[in-house]
């Protein structure tokens, strides 16, 4: 089970993404707009970087849904390869059969 402080930590991260996620887009397009003047871009470049730095997507971990483990993370189930090795076990999880030779 990972720290409770590190999963809080990643949905605020989350949340920032979400709130900034259009403002960052508007201004990556008007930075990497070549048809615009160098100072014009330079200044978006300048209005991005006073944005939260949280509020970038890349800085979102990928953690389990179930324990928070942030390694071995499927991203098709958004859990990792333990919790799903347990649900698949216990037959939680449809078509998944555990093999064994």
């Amino acid at each position: 089970m990972a720290k409770t402080s590190s999963i809080e930590k990643n949905k605020r991260r989350r949340k920032l993404v979400a709130k900034y996620a259009n403002k960052r887009a508007e201004l990556k397009t008007v930075a990497n707009d070549e048809s615009l003047s160098l100072e014009e871009r330079f200044q978006a470049r300048l209005k991005l970087a006073e944005l939260p730095r949280n509020s970038s997507a890349v800085r979102v971990r990928n953690r389990c849904e179930i324990t928070g483990r942030p390694r071995a993370y499927y991203r098709k189930l958004k859990m990792s390869r333990i919790a799903m090795r347990d649900l698949g076990s216990t037959g939680m999880i449809p078509g998944l059969v555990k093999s064994s030779w």
